[in-house]
């Protein structure tokens, strides 16, 4: 864990709640000078404690109405082999989220698809073209309880 002050972790709170919050306002919460602020956060990304800024947007609002969770057990769990299977995840658009896991299932990844034809042509790609897939197994969600990217800041 990196060495992070109480003001620290009162920027992060600010900036994971909104990731636009003017520096004035942060200045203002912590006691600090804009400038001050501005240092930290760039400190704080340059070690990787802030790995981005994203915007959160509807999957629907944008066409795809589906979302998928995905179980899948490789057939080898060689490093290369663990490792071709995760570029090929991250260079797929339509997954969110891969995880490497134990278990039964080697990763589990959460896809979007605008629908089943569309998820039909993902698992193709990611799936069956890959002869070190073992089996994959699929849900499909219902209804986004909860979706989210916060760490609690404790």
């Amino acid at each position: 864990m990196a060495d992070l002050t109480e003001t620290d972790m009162i920027i992060l709170r600010l900036l994971q709640a909104n990731a636009r919050e003017r520096l004035e306002t942060i200045a203002y919460e912590t006691g600090l000078s804009v400038a001050t602020v501005q240092r930290r956060i760039k400190s704080l990304k340059a070690d990787g404690v802030i790995i981005g800024d994203a915007a959160l947007i509807s999957p629907k609002a944008v066409g795809y109405g589906m979302t998928f969770l995905v179980m899948v057990q490789l057939e080898r769990e060689r490093r290369d082999q663990l490792d071709a299977f995760r570029r090929k995840v991250k260079a797929e658009p339509l997954v969110q989220q891969c995880y490497y896991i134990t278990g039964e299932a080697d990763f589990a990844l959460i896809a979007l698809a605008k629908d089943m034809e569309d998820f039909e042509q993902l698992t193709n790609r990611l799936f069956f073209a890959d002869t070190n897939v073992k089996s994959f197994r699929t849900s499909v969600v219902m209804h986004r309880t909860k979706i989210g990217m916060t760490v609690p800041m404790v």
